[in-house]
């Protein structure tokens, strides 16, 4: 049976391009089949990835059957996973979050799960030297997830040897980091095609706090201020995508990558109170700027609390 490689629900640029070059290295270097899948629409940013480079655009699944080989990258949680994935053939998990718990194998698996910004990088690295025979567009593909991932490097997930990656595979392929970085950033940040409740979606998480169950979404941009042009809206539809989705709250955080902040949609007293738990924000509006934080993984999510 074909092995299907996929990332987390909400793909964002990691969970688009790391499906493709595992995919690939299972395939073309392993002799193994294996096909890349995506679990939902990709974003923009991703969408980009893919038409720049002229790569195929993985089939879009909405669950696994009873004994489907799989590797599952950039997540281990089953909440962001299919939901029989432990009804699946769980081959592999390549990853650079915290470990969550619940995924049941049918027996022993290789399992990589490293400190770095970027399931590309830990890619790069499993890869060694066959990256030699890899496609340049494959590896234009690991440069976008890892730019992506790091925000250019600006991201406090960032290491020295995500950036070491990043600038060989750039050397390698001609290409100027700031210039594609800001062609990247560019692509997400147009967000016009997009309703309110898909904005919420497009990048979220579900995490639990003390009992109640946020999404929390997060908008990388160079343009913010047509984000937070849309907050009334937006702040209307939080109650909808809340209930549609079985959460609590949609916490919505609007990334500045430029000015490296983000802001916070505030729409009730439950927010406020959080944003003055885990950020120390007084919030006085129907949003508050936190500088410095770009990072949902090492800032956002680590500091919630009620």
């Amino acid at each position: 049976m074909t092995v299907q490689v996929f990332g987390h629900k909400s793909p964002d640029t990691d969970s688009t391009g790391s499906p493709i070059i595992w995919a690939w290295y299972l395939s073309e270097i392993k002799g193994i089949p294996a096909t890349p899948a995506l679990l939902g629409e990709p974003n923009t940013e991703a969408a980009f990835m893919l038409q720049r480079w002229e790569l195929e655009k993985p089939a879009i699944i909405d669950d696994v059957a009873d004994g489907t080989p799989v590797v599952i990258v950039d997540t281990n949680n089953p909440a962001e996973l299919p939901a029989n994935i432990n009804g699946a053939d769980i081959q592999g998990i390549i990853d650079h979050h915290k470990l969550v718990g619940g995924l049941e194998t049918k027996g022993p698996i290789d399992i990589t799960i490293r400190p770095v910004a970027c399931t590309a990088t830990i890619m790069h690295d499993l890869i060694g030297d066959d990256m030699s025979r890899m496609p340049n567009r494959i590896k234009c593909a690991m440069l976008t997830c890892i730019l992506s991932d790091t925000l250019e490097f600006r991201s406090p997930t960032t290491t020295d040897h995500d950036r070491a990656v990043a600038e060989k595979l750039a050397g390698q392929l001609g290409i100027s980091i700031p210039d594609y970085a800001a062609e990247m950033f560019a692509a997400k940040s147009d967000v016009s095609a997009f309703s309110d409740a898909e904005l919420l979606r497009m990048d979220s998480k579900e995490y639990e706090v003390e009992g109640t169950r946020f999404r929390v979404s997060v908008l990388e941009t160079t343009a913010p201020a047509t984000v937070l042009a849309r907050t009334d809206s937006l702040i209307e539809t939080m109650q909808t995508v809340a209930a549609e989705d079985g959460v609590d709250q949609v916490l919505l955080f609007v990334v500045d990558i430029l000015n490296e902040e983000a802001t916070l949609l505030v729409p009730n007293d439950l927010v406020k109170s959080l944003a003055a738990s885990s950020f120390g924000a007084s919030a006085t509006s129907d949003t508050v700027v936190l500088p410095g934080v770009v990072s949902r993984k090492k800032q956002i999510i680590p500091n919630l609390k009620l």
